[in-house]
């Protein structure tokens, strides 16, 4: 089985093991027997929350799935298939893990954003315009108004697309949803959870 870990906004590929030790909470997992020998891959994602650039100048999503996954797995010895195959991933990345699964159901068995920067319309529309123009104009655009809420966002948005993709295709994956009380994240991550638990 492999799980695709995904680093969150001004991290790289070497997060997890820097600051997570995740080969440490892996190999004692295993040894213990409570989790399956796996192999554990860690893209370095920048700072593109890992969806399409609104221009295509940078079109990770597309690199992902048509480049990145097909040499993965012709490469290590993993069992190509959906039911072996998760996501995970924390903040940015944790957007990008339910990204993924909603829009891609049928690649993966499970996903489990941790921490997720999740946002909606409203909050995209509060941002700041110095943290907007860093962070989302380049990546999602603007409507031909020049307002925030673009149609390449509204396509990317996972609030969204959970509350508007068929009951039938958000039943394919198995999610685990984890953020805490006390996280910044936190409204967002419970809008998530209140969304999918109302379409069961």
């Amino acid at each position: 089985p492999v799980v695709y870990l995904l680093h969150g906004y001004t991290d790289n590929e070497t997060a997890w093991i820097q600051f997570g030790t995740v080969q440490h909470s892996v190999d004692k997992g295993i040894a213990a027997g409570t989790i399956a020998p796996m192999v554990i891959v860690m893209p370095d994602a920048g700072v593109t929350f890992y969806v399409n650039e609104a221009s295509g100048n940078m079109n990770y999503e597309d690199m992902f799935f048509k480049e990145f996954i097909p040499f993965i797995e012709s490469n290590y010895k993993i069992r190509a298939k959906k039911e072996f195959r998760g996501i995970c991933g924390l903040s940015m990345g944790g957007y990008g893990t339910m990204l993924y699964a909603l829009k891609h159901p049928d690649m993966f068995a499970a996903a489990a954003p941790l921490s997720a920067a999740f946002f909606d319309e409203d909050y995209l529309n509060n941002m700041s315009e110095d943290q907007y123009n860093t962070m989302m104009k380049k990546l999602y655009g603007q409507d031909t108004e020049g307002e925030r809420i673009s149609r390449h966002f509204m396509e990317n948005n996972v609030i969204h697309l959970a509350r508007t993709l068929p009951e039938e295709s958000l039943k394919k994956v198995r999610y685990y949803i984890d953020c805490g009380d006390e996280d910044f994240l936190y409204k967002g991550n419970a809008m998530m959870w209140t969304i999918l638990m109302d379409r069961k």
